[in-house]
Protein backbone atom coordinates (compact mmCIF):
# COMPACT_ATOMS: atom_id res chain seq x y z
CA UNK A 1 0.00 0.00 0.00
CA UNK A 2 1.33 3.56 -1.37
CA UNK A 3 2.24 5.61 2.17
CA UNK A 4 0.32 9.01 1.76
CA UNK A 5 2.88 11.97 1.41
CA UNK A 6 2.78 15.56 0.78
CA UNK A 7 3.43 15.73 -2.64
CA UNK A 8 0.01 14.47 -3.42
CA UNK A 9 -2.44 14.35 -0.65
CA UNK A 10 -2.26 18.10 1.07
CA UNK A 11 -4.70 16.73 3.78
CA UNK A 12 -7.77 18.62 4.81
CA UNK A 13 -9.10 20.88 3.77
CA UNK A 14 -8.89 19.72 0.32
CA UNK A 15 -6.79 22.92 -1.87
CA UNK A 16 -7.55 21.20 -5.12
CA UNK A 17 -11.41 20.04 -5.57
CA UNK A 18 -12.55 16.32 -5.70
CA UNK A 19 -11.28 13.92 -8.42
CA UNK A 20 -9.22 16.77 -9.56
CA UNK A 21 -5.27 15.14 -11.10
CA UNK A 22 -2.54 16.68 -10.86
CA UNK A 23 -0.86 16.19 -14.28
CA UNK A 24 -1.62 18.23 -17.23
CA UNK A 25 -4.55 19.12 -18.69
CA UNK A 26 -6.70 17.51 -20.78
CA UNK A 27 -7.76 19.77 -23.70
CA UNK A 28 -10.04 18.63 -26.57
CA UNK A 29 -9.16 20.78 -29.85
CA UNK A 30 -11.67 21.81 -32.32
CA UNK A 31 -13.07 19.12 -34.48
CA UNK A 32 -12.49 21.43 -37.46
CA UNK A 33 -10.41 20.31 -40.01
CA UNK A 34 -7.12 22.44 -39.82
CA UNK A 35 -8.30 24.08 -36.59
CA UNK A 36 -5.79 24.19 -33.57
CA UNK A 37 -7.96 25.56 -31.28
CA UNK A 38 -9.04 23.88 -28.12
CA UNK A 39 -12.85 22.37 -28.71
CA UNK A 40 -14.90 23.84 -25.88
CA UNK A 41 -18.20 24.84 -27.97
CA UNK A 42 -20.31 21.35 -28.45
CA UNK A 43 -22.94 21.22 -30.82
CA UNK A 44 -25.12 19.01 -32.39
CA UNK A 45 -24.08 16.73 -35.16
CA UNK A 46 -27.62 16.17 -36.02
CA UNK A 47 -30.97 16.75 -34.44
CA UNK A 48 -32.00 13.94 -31.69
CA UNK A 49 -28.06 12.98 -31.89
CA UNK A 50 -26.43 12.22 -28.48
CA UNK A 51 -23.08 12.61 -30.56
CA UNK A 52 -21.53 16.28 -30.72
CA UNK A 53 -18.78 17.72 -32.66
CA UNK A 54 -16.63 20.42 -30.35
CA UNK A 55 -15.34 23.51 -31.70
CA UNK A 56 -13.46 26.43 -31.37
CA UNK A 57 -15.65 30.09 -30.51
CA UNK A 58 -14.91 31.20 -34.51
CA UNK A 59 -16.36 28.11 -35.79
CA UNK A 60 -19.18 27.41 -33.38
CA UNK A 61 -20.34 30.72 -34.71
CA UNK A 62 -20.53 29.51 -38.09
CA UNK A 63 -21.85 26.56 -37.76
CA UNK A 64 -24.31 28.32 -35.59
CA UNK A 65 -24.61 30.66 -38.65
CA UNK A 66 -25.74 27.72 -40.24
CA UNK A 67 -27.51 25.44 -38.52
CA UNK A 68 -30.99 24.06 -39.58
CA UNK A 69 -32.72 22.29 -36.80
CA UNK A 70 -35.52 21.04 -39.85
CA UNK A 71 -32.91 19.51 -42.22
CA UNK A 72 -33.95 16.33 -43.76
CA UNK A 73 -37.64 16.72 -41.89
CA UNK A 74 -40.54 16.83 -45.02
CA UNK A 75 -42.72 19.60 -43.81
CA UNK A 76 -45.54 17.81 -42.00
CA UNK A 77 -42.47 16.54 -39.77
CA UNK A 78 -41.01 20.12 -39.61
CA UNK A 79 -44.85 21.40 -38.71
CA UNK A 80 -45.24 18.25 -35.99
CA UNK A 81 -42.49 19.11 -34.59
CA UNK A 82 -42.42 22.54 -34.08
CA UNK A 83 -45.98 21.98 -32.52
CA UNK A 84 -44.76 19.69 -29.82
CA UNK A 85 -41.93 21.96 -28.76
CA UNK A 86 -44.28 25.03 -28.71
CA UNK A 87 -46.65 22.25 -26.77
CA UNK A 88 -43.82 21.44 -24.03
CA UNK A 89 -42.52 25.00 -23.79
CA UNK A 90 -46.02 26.19 -23.05
CA UNK A 91 -45.16 26.80 -19.12
CA UNK A 92 -42.38 28.69 -20.12
CA UNK A 93 -45.25 30.86 -22.16
CA UNK A 94 -47.66 31.42 -19.64
CA UNK A 95 -44.86 32.59 -17.47
CA UNK A 96 -43.83 35.45 -19.99
CA UNK A 97 -46.70 37.25 -17.48
CA UNK A 98 -43.85 37.87 -15.53
CA UNK A 99 -41.24 38.25 -17.72
CA UNK A 100 -38.61 41.70 -16.94
CA UNK A 101 -40.04 44.75 -18.02
CA UNK A 102 -37.65 46.07 -19.89
CA UNK A 103 -34.10 48.20 -19.26
CA UNK A 104 -33.31 49.66 -16.00
CA UNK A 105 -32.20 48.00 -12.43
CA UNK A 106 -35.57 46.32 -11.68
CA UNK A 107 -36.83 48.78 -9.41
CA UNK A 108 -39.71 49.87 -12.07
CA UNK A 109 -42.26 47.86 -13.48
CA UNK A 110 -43.27 47.49 -17.42
CA UNK A 111 -46.01 50.31 -16.46
CA UNK A 112 -43.92 52.53 -14.68
CA UNK A 113 -40.85 52.50 -17.58
CA UNK A 114 -43.37 53.84 -19.92
CA UNK A 115 -44.83 56.30 -17.49
CA UNK A 116 -41.20 57.90 -17.49
CA UNK A 117 -41.28 57.44 -21.19
CA UNK A 118 -45.14 59.71 -21.33
CA UNK A 119 -43.18 62.40 -19.52
CA UNK A 120 -39.84 62.35 -21.35
CA UNK A 121 -37.99 61.33 -18.51
CA UNK A 122 -35.26 58.71 -18.02
CA UNK A 123 -35.69 55.93 -15.75
CA UNK A 124 -33.30 56.96 -12.76
CA UNK A 125 -35.60 60.69 -12.02
CA UNK A 126 -36.30 61.18 -9.12
CA UNK A 127 -39.75 62.24 -7.79
CA UNK A 128 -39.30 65.92 -7.83
CA UNK A 129 -38.37 65.78 -11.43
CA UNK A 130 -41.44 63.58 -11.97
CA UNK A 131 -43.71 66.30 -10.45
CA UNK A 132 -41.87 68.94 -12.64
CA UNK A 133 -42.15 67.35 -15.96
CA UNK A 134 -45.47 66.72 -15.35
CA UNK A 135 -46.71 70.13 -14.59
CA UNK A 136 -44.74 70.83 -17.50
CA UNK A 137 -46.83 69.05 -19.84
CA UNK A 138 -49.54 69.51 -18.27
CA UNK A 139 -49.30 73.07 -18.65
CA UNK A 140 -48.67 72.46 -22.20
CA UNK A 141 -51.42 70.27 -22.84
CA UNK A 142 -54.21 71.23 -20.65
CA UNK A 143 -57.71 71.52 -22.74
CA UNK A 144 -58.21 74.99 -21.00
CA UNK A 145 -54.99 76.37 -22.78
CA UNK A 146 -55.61 74.50 -25.62
CA UNK A 147 -59.45 74.35 -26.38
CA UNK A 148 -60.67 72.64 -29.51
CA UNK A 149 -57.43 70.53 -30.06
CA UNK A 150 -58.08 66.95 -29.38
CA UNK A 151 -54.57 65.76 -29.49
CA UNK A 152 -53.74 67.83 -26.66
CA UNK A 153 -56.54 66.62 -24.72
CA UNK A 154 -55.22 62.84 -25.03
CA UNK A 155 -51.61 63.73 -24.14
CA UNK A 156 -53.09 65.38 -21.24
CA UNK A 157 -54.94 62.25 -20.22
CA UNK A 158 -51.60 60.44 -20.84
CA UNK A 159 -49.29 63.01 -18.63
CA UNK A 160 -52.12 62.57 -15.57
CA UNK A 161 -52.00 58.96 -16.01
CA UNK A 162 -48.62 58.57 -16.20
CA UNK A 163 -47.91 61.32 -12.80
CA UNK A 164 -50.73 58.76 -10.94
CA UNK A 165 -48.66 55.70 -11.68
CA UNK A 166 -45.63 57.25 -10.32
CA UNK A 167 -47.22 58.81 -7.44
CA UNK A 168 -48.28 55.52 -6.42
CA UNK A 169 -45.09 54.01 -7.02
CA UNK A 170 -43.38 56.82 -4.60
CA UNK A 171 -46.15 55.91 -2.21
CA UNK A 172 -45.19 52.22 -1.84
CA UNK A 173 -41.51 52.67 -1.83
CA UNK A 174 -40.12 52.18 1.31
CA UNK A 175 -38.67 54.93 3.53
Amino acid sequence: MARSSRTNDWGFPRWRGYGSERGATKVRMCDRHGCDQPGDCPAPKSPNSRERWYFCPRHAEEYNRNWDYFAGLSAEEAAEREANEKRDASGYAEQAYHAWGGPGDGRWTRDELRAFETLELESDADFEQVKTAWRRLAKANHPDVRPGDSEAAVRFQAVQAAFEILRRAEERRPR
